[in-house]
């Protein structure tokens, strides 16, 4: 995985000509149409499918499901923004040493080069289904544009059972462990609540769920910000020397405050990259799902919107939270003697003069509920591309048993399942990709 996901990274990177620089458009087209996207336009694929088999009301009601560029790239970031920002960095750091901090932040940088790749074949291949949607990701791509639908169906199947994982057990479990760090509440009665408020977004469909990222997302982020840059400008004078840390123990592993003795360049670097797959999703081939449903008629367009994604994600967000817990580590290193692997960002949060423990508990909840309903989305995409509709509402039961399950379930399993369901679902999508490079070009127009 180290081999296929950093040399994917870094070969559409080059080949992308540093496409990373085109950020700052991505972030202008994601807040409002750009005067150039009609003369960019992609043309999409139709299904077979005729809107006459499908009643009108069924087709107005379903019709609704297609969101705004914007919007979509909410619904990714709020499958995106979650425990990998907060508990993932805590356990890269703990596991890999400080030097994960930096594997896990360039594994950001070069994946908005793959997220812009994949984010674009999925607009060019997407279809309309028999109600008129916009419908894609990489399971058409495979279909579609390369002819293999048993790998589009194992690209599906992994899809499915990755949004156990990643999607709802993995969440789950961090907001069953932040509310407990508050007051002493039954996992169980967790995990119930939980999947109760979950499942009512989720009937809603994807509008709806569109609609509850639109303001969440926002809101989240710039309360759990708040938070990292006060700890930062506390701990200023020792950031110089928390940088230097992070840099060299990439390269060179010592033990570090309460880290593990006897780690390798290659442990660090496995954890810091697994994490931050996780955190950002750049090449697993879920943000193409989100992405195909945009209102957009350039794949162009959504590629440079969607690849933001990454940016704040990994780029912003866990590079803020990983250098603010270290830099606290740095100052107080009593602090963290023998601390839990999840549990690093609490401490550091800790010094904040009142309420620091209560604004991270609360941050974790919102930010795994975000990803609950995001990739929600994804998850029901793939079951429509294997089962129709008529699959949707039984998974949507099964999702939010995982729920539950993953408040009650123990860390190292949770964790050890999203990993390996997150290679399942990498595998087969960075096959799609390296067979249709030479299809993705440059937004040479914009």
């Amino acid at each position: 995985m180290l081999i296929l996901l950093g040399g994917t990274h870094i070969y559409f990177t080059v080949k992308l000509r540093f496409i990373q620089r085109r950020i700052p458009l991505g972030i202008r087209l994601s807040l409002g149409r750009d005067k150039k996207d009609a003369g960019n336009k992609t043309q999409t694929h139709m299904s077979e499918f005729k809107q006459s088999r499908v009643p009108e009301r069924e087709q107005k009601q379903r019709q609704s499901e297609t969101i705004s560029p914007y919007s979509a790239l909410a619904t990714a970031l709020a499958a995106t923004i979650g425990t990998g920002n907060i508990v993932g960095i805590s356990t890269a750091i703990a596991l890999g040493g400080p030097g994960a901090v930096l594997w896990c932040w360039l594994t950001g940088v070069f994946g908005i080069a793959t997220c812009y790749a994949e984010c674009f074949l999925a607009v060019k291949y997407r279809v309309k289904d028999e109600a008129g949607n916009l419908v894609g990701g990489p399971m058409y791509v495979l279909e579609r544009g390369l002819g293999k639908k048993g790998i589009a169906i194992v690209f599906a199947l992994f899809a499915v059972l990755a949004s156990f994982g990643i999607g709802s057990s993995v969440q789950a479990h961090s907001i069953s462990t932040a509310i407990r760090g508050l007051a002493p509440v039954s996992p169980h009665l967790i995990g119930i609540a939980a999947g109760v408020l979950a499942g009512l977004v989720i009937v809603g469909g994807r509008r709806q769920i569109a609609g509850v990222c639109n303001w969440l997302v926002p809101l989240m982020s710039l309360l759990y910000l708040g938070g990292c840059l006060w700890i930062l400008g506390k701990n200023i004078v020792v950031l110089p020397e928390a940088f230097a840390v992070i840099v060299t123990d990439a390269f060179s592993p010592q033990a570090f405050v309460g880290g593990v003795a006897g780690r390798t360049i290659m442990t660090g670097m496995r954890t810091g990259i697994s994490r931050g797959l996780f955190t950002n999703e750049a090449g697993l081939g879920s943000i193409p799902m989100a992405a195909a449903s945009a209102k957009t008629d350039s794949a162009i367009h959504q590629g440079l919107v969607s690849m933001t994604g990454p940016f704040w994600d990994t780029v912003v967000m866990c590079a803020i939270t990983g250098v603010a817990a270290v830099s606290s580590m740095v100052a107080n290193p009593s602090h963290y003697i023998g601390v839990n692997a999840d549990d690093i960002c609490m401490v550091a949060f800790d010094q904040m003069p009142f309420g620091g423990s209560a604004l991270l508990s609360i941050s974790l909840v919102l930010f795994a509920f975000a990803t609950i309903i995001g990739w929600n989305v994804y998850g029901t995409s793939a079951v429509r591309y294997l089962w129709g509709e008529s699959a949707v509402k039984a998974y949507q039961i099964v999702y939010i048993l995982f729920v539950y399950l993953g408040a009650v379930l123990s860390l190292d399993l949770v964790w050890g399942l999203s990993d390996l369901f997150n290679s399942f679902m990498t595998i087969p999508n960075l096959l799609c990709l390296w067979m249709l490079r030479k299809t993705i070009p440059l937004p040479e127009k914009f």
